[in-house]
C-alpha cells in the first residue's frame, strides 16, 4: 500500500495506519511514543508531529539521530529519508 498521499500535514493517524496495516496498531504505537493520549487525543508533542509535512519528519529524524541541526539535511522524497548536505 502506498502511503503518499498521506504524507501531507495533519494525518498523523492515517499515514501510520497505512504503513502498519491497521488503525489500532497505529494507535498503539503512538501511545507508546507519547505522541497519543489512551483515549485518543494527539499530546503537544503529537500535535506537532502531525503539522510537518513528510519533508519536515525526514529532516527531523536525521537531525535527531546525528544530533546536526534540520536545515543541515535535504530531502530524497523516494525514499523518505535526509542526507547530510554536502559542503
Amino acid at each position: 500500500m502506498t502511503t503518499q498521499k498521506f504524507m501531507g500535514r495533519h494525518s498523523l493517524l492515517k499515514r501510520l495506519s497505512a504503513q502498519v496495516g491497521n488503525e489500532g496498531t497505529a494507535k498503539k504505537i503512538l501511545v507508546d511514543r507519547g505522541h497519543m493520549t489512551k483515549d485518543g487525543k494527539l499530546t503537544a508533542a503529537g500535535k506537532k508531529r502531525d503539522a510537518m509535512t513528510a519533508e519536515e519528519r525526514a529532516k527531523d529524524r536525521a537531525a535527531k539521530r546525528t544530533g546536526k541541526p534540520a536545515n543541515e539535511f535535504t530531502y530524497n522524497p523516494s525514499s523518505n529519508t535526509a542526507r547530510l548536505r554536502r559542503r
